[in-house]
């Protein structure tokens, strides 16, 4: 994996959102644990207009190896009991990367490493809406030993076994430990965590699953 330019993006995986407790399900409530002091201050928003709202992700590789594997197109949790489409996310003029539009969908860095690819593939996804869990709200559940199955465009599979889950503050997330890995080919799932800050209306914490 090339270790040259890191960019930072934004942070996709974090809508500006009502407060949760108001909509709150045992999946989301497990995802706030406390967290340090948030980053950014947005205003609240609704609909479809949250998709816009970010704050924050850390620096993500920009450039894989020369031998790319096949774009992914679905990603498969069994162990929360997750399957998704997955759709390509591309960075705007200031080098972030633009969120998912859609809560129940996930977004891979198209500038970085297709999974399966060597180096660090990152996928990112909501965890909160204005209306309730969104397609991330069961992350931080998974476990060391868990499956995670990426189907790709051209028909084949690649599996991750996850290595374990940790939560950074988002202002302190180690950007060489989360995407610079070994040889192989690595997977990191990211989304937001940490206390929910009603004056902010925003989480404090970055959630993030390393696999291989």
């Amino acid at each position: 994996m090339t270790a040259a330019a890191c960019a930072l993006l934004a942070v996709g995986a974090c809508a500006t959102v009502p407060d949760p407790a108001r909509h709150r399900t045992a999946g989301t409530q497990a995802a706030v644990p406390a967290g340090p002091q948030a980053r950014a201050q947005a205003p609240a928003r609704t609909g479809a207009q949250a998709a816009s709202g970010y704050e924050r992700w850390p620096a993500v590789p920009v450039a894989g190896s020369t031998a790319e594997a096949a774009a992914p197109v679905r990603l498969r949790v069994p162990a929360i009991k997750l399957s998704t489409k997955v759709i390509p996310l591309r960075l705007d003029t200031e080098g972030r990367l633009v969120a998912p539009k859609s809560f129940d969908r996930v977004g891979w860095n198209e500038a970085g490493p297709e999974p399966g690819e060597r180096g660090v593939a990152v996928v990112a996804g909501h965890v909160d809406s204005t209306t309730g869990p969104a397609v991330f709200h069961r992350l931080r559940d998974l476990r060391r030993g868990d499956r995670v199955h990426v189907d790709r465009a051209d028909g084949s599979t690649v599996t991750f076994v996850v290595g374990r889950v940790t939560r950074y503050p988002k202002s302190r997330v180690p950007d060489k430990e989360v995407y610079h890995g070994g040889r192989g080919a690595e997977l990191r799932l990211i989304t937001c965590g940490g206390t929910f800050d009603r004056a902010r209306r925003s989480y404090r914490d970055n959630v993030i699953v390393f696999a291989r």
